[in-house]
């Protein structure tokens, strides 16, 4: 890789002296990597803040000895922090090898600007590194400012599951009867989903993209890579959580169905190179909740919030993080960016830390239902990732495994009383709501990927369908409101899911065919393509979920992505092992099946080969739609990166909606070469 990198030799005369070497250049940029001006990597806000870094190598047994940030040829005004690589840094850095960095950086100028590094090291080389980024300007407005921002992410959520829900809800003579409502939102786009490192992204950069106007590493959340271990001294980038808050009021609501820890979650308000460093990252959440303006956060993850010792508890100092008041190189994150050092603190309560800040706590439905509007929320409803809807819902309905009474999937958990998304979502919005200077809401249908993954169809279906549910209600408050923009996106696909066609029979003669067992028998026998497909007439219950997902000729998934396994396209009794719950090892849960092949392979023996190894299904990099709702949505159109977003949103907040053919963000592309 060429860096764009130029040596000044401390002597004019003499012998060749070695000089050092820049091999990091932070924000990353092409103008650095490959000495192209474009495309332009790293966008920011006006007043947006960012950190500069540069890993510096000096020759043998030299030092560096000093380092200095220039922006346009104007040097930062800042403290540059030196860190050697004697310790702390990524195997094959020499122990000289220094890190220098600048901590919230800015710039209120618009466009495309360059910056540089000098180095210096012990005998007097110099070298000097050249990267670019781009400020994006505000543009005036055609509309008034919105005062909240409400992000619906349906993790994994591609086109086929959007569609798979609807077909759910009903086709009349191809016509849908119940359009999802997310179908009914004012204009939708196909956003790029590609990492700062893939093609295929993973959901921490998935998420972060959308609300820092910048591509992260995969497994990374608000930070730029760089060569230190250290899970949490990474260069940060302003959220627009922090920036809102710290620019406007606003403050910040996080909802998901998983583990709070979890990427998308913790890619709204915490900074790491690690999305598994979940003691740290609660801590963060907590600790650092004045400048996020952290309001309501609700899921699962209670493991994390317990004492270390307490059952249940995963909280580990292995996994949290305590910042150096005296090493420059993280003293800086404190000073510079106004947040806590932490500390490490496995036996912390971190629910009475929350109760004692103001916070109410929810354990469970009925304490969410029994929760003041006018306090800040905590809501914890499992150890770790709450159950699906399709066990929620059987749960409900009484207790049930799929219409076999043998006890629910919930009271195996010992979770029966745990609140459904758009329950989540409305608690979420009464309590925001009451914020004088608006919000930002981010609402996570989380399992919609995490069952993709184990290729449990009729689960991830009914997330879809439990995730359109809470749309709703973010669209009937927006609708209500005016002052309102409301996005319904994904991270990206799951599984590469496909919507093949439908059975050819009944489901008691599927079941007799699995017993038959084979190809033959459930293939051939089963899938009906084109006209054969008809339209799969799913019921639904007063509860808005289908009354059974075993139907006559019912709709048939394949996927793209998939491990191997076995299939017999009928709903599994109970969901897969989840390794991540702390009594996973304890009966009845240990009783649950490991993976995909151990579900399924006693059943209709039909192995269906997968295109990747492992026992999951994987993420896929094909674009995902995305649809808005309310004051600036007609800006969401076209084909638009997945950083695009962040500009828009902020656009919306900061100055107000402008014309689709003004909306910051997506570019014109450059005419080819002749």
């Amino acid at each position: 890789m060429k860096h764009h990198v130029l040596l000044l030799a401390a002597l004019a005369t003499g012998p060749a002296i070695a000089a050092p070497t820049v091999t990091r250049l932070t924000p990353p940029s092409e103008l650095f990597s490959s000495n192209r001006s474009d495309p332009v990597i790293a966008r920011f806000l006006p007043g947006q803040r960012f950190d500069l870094q540069a890993t510096i190598k000096p020759d043998a047994g030299q030092k560096i000895t000093a380092a200095r940030f220039f922006v346009d040829g104007k040097q930062v005004a800042a403290t540059v922090a030196l860190r050697d690589c004697a310790s702390g840094c990524v195997k094959g850095l020499a122990p000289e090898t220094t890190i220098a960095t600048v901590r919230a950086a800015s710039s209120e100028a618009a466009g495309k600007h360059e910056f540089s590094v000098e180095s210096v090291q012990a005998d007097g080389q110099k070298v000097v590194a050249r990267g670019n980024f781009e400020v994006v300007p505000f543009t005036a407005a055609m509309g008034p400012k919105v005062k909240n921002i409400i992000i619906l992410l349906g993790d994994g959520m591609g086109a086929s599951q959007r569609t798979a829900a609807r077909i759910v809800h009903g086709y009349a003579q191809g016509k849908a009867v119940q359009p999802l409502a997310m179908d009914s939102f004012t204009a939708t786009a196909m956003v790029k989903t590609a990492s700062l490192n893939s093609i295929v992204t993973d959901s921490a950069p998935g998420m972060t993209s959308y609300v820092s106007g910048n591509k992260n590493n995969n497994n990374e959340e608000g930070v730029f890579p760089d060569d230190t271990v250290d899970a949490f001294d990474n260069p940060r980038i302003e959220y627009l959580s922090e920036y809102l808050h710290r620019t406007q009021g606003k403050q910040l609501g996080i909802v998901t169905t998983a583990d709070v820890f979890d990427a998308t979650p913790a890619g709204n308000a915490v900074h790491t190179s690690n999305r598994g460093a979940g003691t740290g990252i609660v801590d963060q959440f907590f600790d650092d909740r004045s400048q996020t303006g952290l309001n309501v956060l609700m899921g699962g993850g209670r493991k994390w919030f317990l004492p270390a010792g307490t059952p249940g508890s995963a909280r580990t100092d292995a996994l949290d993080y305590a910042f150096s008041t005296t090493d420059a190189h993280t003293a800086e994150i404190v000073k510079r960016w106004g947040v806590a050092a932490g500390s490490l603190d496995k036996s912390r309560d971190l629910i009475k830390a929350f109760q004692s800040a103001g916070f109410s706590y929810a354990a469970t439905k009925t304490d969410l239902d029994n929760a003041a509007a006018d306090k800040p929320l905590l809501g914890l409803f499992a150890f770790s990732n709450m159950n699906v809807a399709l066990d929620k819902i059987n749960g409900r309905r009484g207790s049930d495994k799929n219409g076999v009474n043998e006890g629910s999937v919930v009271d195996d958990f010992g979770l029966p009383d745990q609140p459904m998304l758009d329950e989540m979502a409305a608690k979420a919005i009464d309590v925001l709501k009451r914020s004088p200077k608006g919000f930002v809401l981010m609402i996570e249908g989380a399992s919609i990927d995490k069952q993709a993954h184990l290729m449990d169809t009729e689960r991830w279906l009914l997330e879809t369908l439990e995730f359109d549910r809470a749309v709703r209600v973010a669209q009937d408050f927006a609708a209500e409101r005016g002052d309102t923009l409301v996005i319904v996106t994904a991270d990206h696909e799951c599984s590469g899911a496909a919507l093949i066609g439908g059975s050819v029979v009944t489901d008691k003669a599927l079941t007799e065919l699995t017993a038959k067992k084979g190809v033959a028998n459930l293939r051939n026998q089963v899938v009906g393509v084109y006209e054969k497909a008809g339209f799969p007439r799913y019921k639904l219950a007063a509860d808005g979920y289908p009354e059974t997902t075993d139907i006559d000729y019912r709709l048939l998934v394949g996927y793209g992505a998939n491990a191997d396994r076995y299939e017999d396209w009928r709903t599994k009794k109970t969901p897969q092992r989840d390794g991540q719950q702390p009594f996973a090892s304890e009966a009845p849960l240990k009783w649950y099946s490991a993976n995909a092949q151990e579900r399924d392979d006693a059943l209709g023996e039909y192995l269906v080969t997968g295109q990747v190894p492992g026992e999951q299904a994987v993420h896929t990099a094909t674009d995902v739609p995305l649809s808005a709702y309310g004051p600036g949505a007609l800006t969401f159109t076209g084909v638009i990166d997945n950083t695009d977003v962040f500009f828009k949103l902020a656009q919306a907040a900061v100055r107000g909606a402008v014309a689709p053919a003004d909306a910051s963000g997506a570019k014109r592309p450059p005419k080819p070469r002749r």
